[in-house]
């Protein structure tokens, strides 16, 4: 199975004065402003590692739960938070890691069994793969 989808942005001006708008081939996102303000300083608007965060903790979470299934168990609710951390080096800007936050129920399941199904699919899922950058969970079982 081979499955494609796609992402865009539109940029108009320089960094700093400049207006961007960002698009999903779903239509979840339709020219959704996007800028310098909206990256660096907390203007209204979304940015890369927002999306990147959602992205990861979706991505991550559909793994948790495949994984929880192909061991007898069923999530009644899995919430998982991702913050993405961009900072400066030597060489520039650089996503220096991702800490993913998970509060979840699942009847039944022992911590320590959860906690590695949890580790694994944090390893595993497609999005961890692609990220090159320090990846951290926190799982949580209520």
């Amino acid at each position: 199975m081979k499955i494609q989808r796609s992402g865009s942005a539109q940029w108009r001006g320089g960094l700093k004065d400049g207006q961007g708008a960002i698009s999903t081939q779903s239509g979840a996102l339709k020219a959704h402003p996007y800028g310098f303000a909206s990256r660096f300083e907390g203007v209204a608007g979304t940015n890369p590692e927002e999306l990147i965060g959602a992205a990861h903790a979706g991505c991550f979470t559909m793994a948790l739960s495949l994984a929880l299934n192909k061991a007898g168990f069923t999530a009644d609710q899995l919430d998982t938070k991702a913050l993405v951390t961009l900072e400066q080096d030597d060489t520039g800007f650089v996503i220096s890691s991702v800490a993913l936050t998970l509060d979840a129920k699942v009847p039944g399941i022992e911590d320590a069994q959860f906690q590695e199904i949890a580790a694994d699919a944090k390893a595993n899922c497609p999005v961890s793969r692609l990220l090159d950058t320090e990846i951290s969970l926190k799982a949580t079982l209520a």
